[in-house]
């Protein structure tokens, strides 16, 4: 199934895809790697690199109707992660970067993320609404290691009694049990855990720099025993891939205390497309043209869908199909859960007082 010899160690994408916004004529430099050469000395190619960056805010409103959240923030801007099928890939073209390798290998670091925030919850005009953190990639990829930056995002939601969501699919978030105890006290946090396969195989080729899917149950497991709200993502569902493990994912994650499933089909926009046909073509050659074909199904024949309504259901058999499981999974192994509603009266009674001190 697996050809390494020529695929990269590691790493999701395979090669570093055409900017869009870039002609054909534009030369991108990178007088690091262009140094190193003329001095004879050996460069990682394959290493990552942390750049910071200073954006003037940091909460972002999510104009899509279909995604389920109304506010986002990301610390980290590309992910190490290395999701194949990440939607968040095309971001990086803004930036001037591949949404391939250099998604993976170039990340932007936020340094300034929590005062951004502070800033956001002091204004006069802020009505509480959840803040989902990794709207876009993940606050607690391998980077969140070294800087710390979504924890010190948690310390501001508590100290303001402000809701606030999270989505990740690394056991680096135990390390902020604490603050996370602190926040479920108050109902002021639920966390969305991504699980996307129960095979360790699938999981090392679709996501290589991932927790694994024993952590990752174990994270399930931990948060719900100490009181804190999970739900699952089994997203996206990839025809073939892992499809068929529907029902055994939703019984694993309801038996580790999750209280909800969500999902999505996969879906190919923009530079993924290629990214991904490139990545199956090199990891699963014999069954590359069957999963490209029915993720086609999925979406009117085609790998890029952006109709709203339809991008993350799909259309057709095999959609209904993989739609009709999860509807069966949630009768099954959800019947009488659901996450709760966060409070959002804490943060209003906390700026009252605040501003009575003025």
């Amino acid at each position: 199934m697996i050809n390494p010899k020529s695929a990269i160690k590691g790493r999701g994408a395979q090669q570093n895809t055409h900017n869009r916004f870039f002609d054909l004529s534009h030369e991108v430099r990178d007088d690091f790697l262009e140094f190193c050469h003329k001095e004879g000395e050996i460069v990682d190619k394959n290493k990552t690199q942390y750049l910071n960056v200073f954006p003037k805010t940091i909460v972002n409103k999510v104009k899509s109707p279909d995604v389920g959240m109304a506010y986002s923030m990301n610390m980290y801007q590309g992910c190490e992660h290395g999701c194949i099928y990440c939607y968040a890939r095309n971001s990086h073209e803004y930036w001037g970067y591949s949404a391939g390798l250099d998604f993976e290998r170039k990340i932007l670091v936020k340094k300034d993320a929590a005062q951004l925030l502070e800033k956001h919850l002091k204004k006069k005009s802020w009505k509480a609404q959840t803040i989902v953190m990794s709207g876009n990639t993940d606050c607690y990829q391998p980077a969140e290691k070294q800087f710390e930056i979504t924890k010190q995002c948690l310390e501001v939601f508590l100290k303001y009694k402000h809701p606030v969501g999270i989505t990740t699919k690394n056991a680096l978030i135990i390390r902020d049990l604490d603050l996370l105890r602190a926040l479920a006290k108050d109902n002021l946090i639920a966390v969305n855990i991504s699980i996307t396969s129960l095979s360790e195989d699938t999981r090392r080729i679709l996501e290589p720099r991932t927790a694994t899917i024993k952590k990752r149950l174990q994270v399930v497991r931990e948060l719900s025993g100490h009181g804190i709200p999970v739900n699952v993502m089994l997203a996206p569902i990839i025809p073939s891939i892992n499809s068929h493990e529907i029902l055994p994912m939703a019984k694993a994650v309801s038996e580790a205390g999750a209280l909800s499933i969500g999902h999505t089909i996969v879906r190919l926009n923009g530079a993924i497309g290629e990214i991904f046909t490139d990545w199956i073509q090199k990891t699963m050659l014999d069954s590359a043209n069957k999963v490209l074909h029915q993720i086609e199904s999925c979406h009117g024949g085609t790998l890029n869908e952006s109709r709203y309504g339809k991008r993350m259901c799909g259309e057709g058999q095999i959609a209904q199909q993989i739609n009709d499981l999860v509807k069966l999974a949630r009768l099954k192994y959800f019947k009488g859960k659901a996450m709760p509603i966060l409070n959002t009266s804490l943060y209003e009674s906390y700026k009252d007082g605040q501003m009575k001190l003025f």
